[in-house]
């Protein structure tokens, strides 16, 4: 039997808000893969499972593994157990139960056949097996998807061939461009490899006028309308225009209009209206502390914009401070700077925040769902059915525990 592969939500990891509540973090985008993708590549094996709780048991996403519970890693054949923080460069095979490590502490471990899971381990309690370094190292937070998500682009850049650009569009610089096969670009678009790559997946698309400044990777699918791109992931299935500067779209989003995105993490389903726009600096310039969860926390960086959580809506004008979390499911509408904290499944803005209701939510999910020929599927609607229930405290101003 071949090894298996799966990925565990450790507890930081659970705490990935706005985006924990409704994927697991493998399922997140960073560089040109998810994380999920790239322990894939890594060690050679598919994903079997993500054990990231029971909150998340109806995850469903075409293309994924399901989350599973962690019985269903059974005791027969190799298991591979990594912590889905982990990025990983490199693999390997062992014979005797072995705990991995990225150097400093452990990110997973090889459990043999007929050797059964530890319980411990899922809360971080290893046991005293042999240990085994591994390439790679371990996100501390979501925030570093963005800030790191620049030199891993650059990283992942350095196993493609280069191609040459369509001689209508213009090349500064003398680093890589990678053009997927059936991507177009079209004439007059530059494409700035003076600092970094630029990669376009497979049937991505770069409208006139656009500027697409390295490192950038655009997905599968995915369409630049327009503007300036600097240090960008975009994941499969976006539009996206406007000013966008370091930071990623994990996949099916829009930002179809003009306004300024940076130093933000951009969830799945979200749609930002036209002239949204965030600020990423403060203006004493100093550190940025950011409200998750009814609790403050320190993200360590200078710059750090907005992290949105999936199927999170903004109306024409919105704006956004520094710093500043959108819970997932959230519609934020009526112009202005909306709160720093809006908690999963709120309805309103500057003018205070209400509960979005479940049904009219759902209704609006599947029409827009529907329009990229995707459904909403039984499971997922009982997702976000869950979800919505169990922040409810977040909406009454209180800590999830």
């Amino acid at each position: 039997m071949a090894a298996r592969l799966f990925l565990f939500d450790d507890p930081v990891a659970r705490d990935w808000l706005p985006f924990s509540l409704t994927r697991p973090v493998g399922e997140l985008l960073f560089g040109t893969r998810t994380l999920r993708a790239r322990a894939e590549d890594a060690w050679g094996l598919a994903c079997r499972g993500h054990l990231a709780g029971e909150g998340l048991r109806y995850f469903e996403e075409p293309g994924s593994p399901p989350c599973v519970a962690p019985d269903a890693m059974g005791t027969k054949g190799d298991r591979l157990l990594l912590n889905s923080r982990f990025v990983c460069d490199g693999g390997g095979r062992f014979d005797a139960p072995t705990v991995l490590g990225d150097g400093s502490e452990p990110v997973g471990a090889w459990i043999p056949h007929g050797t059964a899971l530890p319980p411990s381990l899922l809360a971080g309690r290893w046991p005293r097996w042999p240990r085994a370094v591994v390439e790679g190292r371990l996100l501390r937070s979501p925030w570093e998807l963005m800030a790191l998500n620049g030199d891993r682009i650059r990283a992942d850049a350095e196993g493609l061939s280069g191609d040459d650009p369509p001689p209508h569009a213009h090349r500064i610089g003398g680093g890589l461009t990678s053009i997927g096969e059936g991507a177009l670009v079209e004439p007059g678009a530059v494409l700035d490899t003076t600092n970094g790559p630029v990669i376009l997946a497979a049937g991505a698309r770069v409208r006139s006028p656009c500027r697409i400044a390295g490192p950038a990777y655009v997905g599968p699918g995915s369409v630049v309308l327009g503007g300036v791109l600097e240090d960008v992931s975009i994941g499969p299935v976006c539009k996206v225009r406007g000013e966008v500067e370091s930071s990623v779209f994990v996949g099916f989003a829009n930002k179809a209009h003009d306004g300024f995105l940076g130093h933000a993490v951009v969830g799945c389903w979200v749609n930002l209206g036209a002239m949204t726009a965030n600020s990423d600096l403060k203006n004493t310039y100093g550190p940025v502390r950011a409200r998750v969860g009814g609790r403050t926390t320190d993200t360590g960086l200078t710059k750090a914009g907005s992290l949105l959580g999936d199927q999170v809506r903004t109306g024409i004008g919105t704006l956004l401070n520094t710093g500043t979390v959108v819970g997932a499911g959230s519609s934020l509408f009526g112009g202005g700077m909306a709160p720093v904290d809006v908690p999963p499944f709120s309805w309103g803005g500057p003018q205070g925040l209400g509960e979005y209701d479940i049904d009219r939510f759902l209704e609006t999910a599947g029409r827009v769902m529907a329009r990229r020929g995707v459904d909403l599927t039984t499971r997922t609607r009982r997702l976000y059915r869950r979800v919505h229930a169990d922040t409810a405290p977040l909406r009454s101003g209180r800590a999830l525990r």
